[in-house]
């Protein structure tokens, strides 16, 4: 756990471990403690886990206004540069998924291999960006604990809420910690995000495309997309999860991410 100045903003970030990097970005409206059990695995097993708190959420500056996909994936570069980190295994979940996509797009030789979870590569429609402008304004006049309290059974799955009280309320809680003019900010920057479709077929690394089996947001469908367009991909459908697989089904995500990890060829160092 750390603080550090990047990208002319402070950043919270988790570094733990020593092996090769492993880079873990969360989704909206979250912060890095959602990978906490991915953290702790994967620090054990041999990687070095980054997973930092995007700007606008968690430990990290709230800069309020517009925040594009872009500014998420040149702070993490910054991030990356002043631990003196060079090529990484990239991964996110939903937004996550869509700044690793931008990360690729900007960076592609600082990527070995590419983890998309519960995500899609699509720009956004004409309808998409006005919901997205229309909750970023609720957002900053209510606050967020109203629009927290009815994403949760789609967020995690409603079995889950019942079956893993513990799970929910950690999601609840990021969800309702989050500041609004940072999560404002992120879905103004995503209503405007480019389409990644072409990207698909021009990726040279790796991917590991996972999602939830009930998955309302990013249903299979989504998965499937960029699966048949990412020439060396797999598609993984984790049953019993819904948008968060890492943490409604924490040790099958890690099992598959394991087996990912494995595959790769040794990093270039």
């Amino acid at each position: 756990m750390g603080t550090i100045t990047a990208n002319g903003i402070t950043m919270g970030y988790e570094d733990a471990g020593d092996g090769d990097p492993l880079v873990l970005v969360h989704g909206h409206p979250f912060d890095r403690s959602m990978w906490a059990p991915q953290v702790t695995e994967f620090a054990r097993t041999g990687w070095r886990v980054i997973a930092a708190d995007l700007r606008g959420y968690g430990e990290t500056a709230v800069v309020p206004g517009i925040t594009p996909l872009e500014t998420f994936a040149r702070d993490l570069t910054a991030l990356l540069d002043a631990l003196k980190v060079d090529q990484v295994v990239l991964g996110g979940l939903s937004m996550g998924g869509q700044i690793v996509l931008e990360f690729y797009r900007l960076f592609p030789d600082r990527v070995r291999g590419l983890v998309l979870a519960d995500t899609f590569a699509q720009a956004e429609t004409e309808n998409g960006k006005k919901v997205r402008n229309d909750m970023a304004d609720r957002l900053l006049r209510e606050g967020m604990h109203g629009y927290a309290d009815e994403v949760l059974h789609k967020m995690v799955a409603p079995y889950n809420v019942q079956a893993l009280p513990t799970v929910a309320e950690h999601v609840l809680g990021m969800m309702r910690g989050a500041p609004p003019e940072g999560a404002a900010a992120a879905l103004r920057g995503r209503a405007e995000r480019p389409d990644y479709t072409d990207l698909l077929s021009k990726i040279s690394v790796p991917a590991l495309v996972v999602v939830g089996q009930d998955d309302e947001y990013t249903p299979v469908s989504d998965a499937e997309f960029m699966c048949q367009r990412i020439p060396d991909s797999t598609l993984a459908v984790i049953d019993g999860a819904a948008h968060m697989p890492n943490l409604e089904r924490p040790a099958e995500f890690n099992q598959l991410l394991h087996r990912f990890l494995n595959g790769l060829a040794p990093r270039i160092h």
